[in-house]
């Protein structure tokens, strides 16, 4: 565990970032930095030339290196619940990346940059609890691109090139002031008037002791039906998940909430 954490956060060194890489099952080098108050990204990072997974969620980043495209061994970024207003144009030189997490951070449209549609091995993309209103044009060339999560941002309008990517097969539009018009074979949604209420997956060893108790009380609740509207759940049970409580927080993206367009 890394040490020195005080008014600047948490302070990574090289040394300390080259011990906690380990190899994932399907044989990826993984350096997990998550949950650790970091306050400025590690520029030692920018050494590591070695390495395929990063995960610098659920910190305090509020910048990232103009430099950040250095790293170009990456195959997958998570930078989901930090302070980030702006991507720099170098992730464009990511080209080898196939999942990219920017979630629940303070990005706007302006903050987005062009070089996004550099990255065409792009699979997955999230860019949901953020204030965007727009997507950069250039994201037409993503023809990789399966899965993209927009929610809980400020669209009116859905990005019309997203009709053109082919593989697109999954799009998260909820919580956005968009209205949908039924669309013929566009997947077009029409808006609901009132709003649906989502769960979201956080893993137990964030959760206080307390919270972690009510979350599986009502899990359990939900699962056999019991409780006031027993006959309601029965026809509508919760799908539970290995290590991971709902609902709660966006820690993780929970898959089920996406939205399959039909095509």
């Amino acid at each position: 565990m890394p040490k020195g954490k005080g008014a600047k956060g948490t302070k990574v060194t090289l040394k300390i970032a080259k011990k906690a890489i380990r190899m994932t099952l399907d044989g990826r080098r993984r350096l997990t930095l998550s949950n650790m108050g970091i306050t400025v990204f590690p520029k030692c990072l920018l050494k590591l030339t070695n390495v395929d997974e990063l995960d610098l969620s659920r910190n305090l980043i509020q910048k990232l290196p103009d430099n950040i495209g250095n790293i170009s061994s990456l195959r997958w970024l998570d930078l989901h619940s930090n302070k980030l207003e702006s991507v720099p144009e170098s992730i464009g030189n990511l080209v080898e990346l196939a999942h990219l997490n920017l979630s629940n951070n303070r990005l706007t449209s302006a903050g987005l940059p062009s070089a996004l549609g550099f990255l065409n091995s792009l699979k997955s993309l999230n860019l949901g609890m953020n204030q965007l209103d727009t997507l950069p044009s250039t994201m037409v060339a993503l023809d990789s691109l399966q899965e993209l999560g927009l929610f809980d941002n400020l669209f009116n309008n859905l990005p019309e090139f997203l009709n053109v990517l082919r593989d697109l097969t999954k799009v998260n539009m909820k919580r956005n002031p968009v209205s949908y018009a039924q669309g013929d074979g566009e997947g077009m949604l029409k808006a609901k008037s009132e709003p649906e209420e989502d769960e979201y997956l956080i893993h137990e060893s964030s959760l206080c002791r307390t919270c972690l108790k009510r979350c599986k009380e009502q899990r359990e609740r939900l699962t056999r039906g019991g409780g006031e509207g027993g006959n309601m759940f029965k026809e509508k049970r919760i799908r539970t998940y290995t290590g991971l409580t709902v609902p709660n927080s966006v820690a993780t993206v929970n898959q089920d909430v996406w939205r399959i367009r039909k095509v």
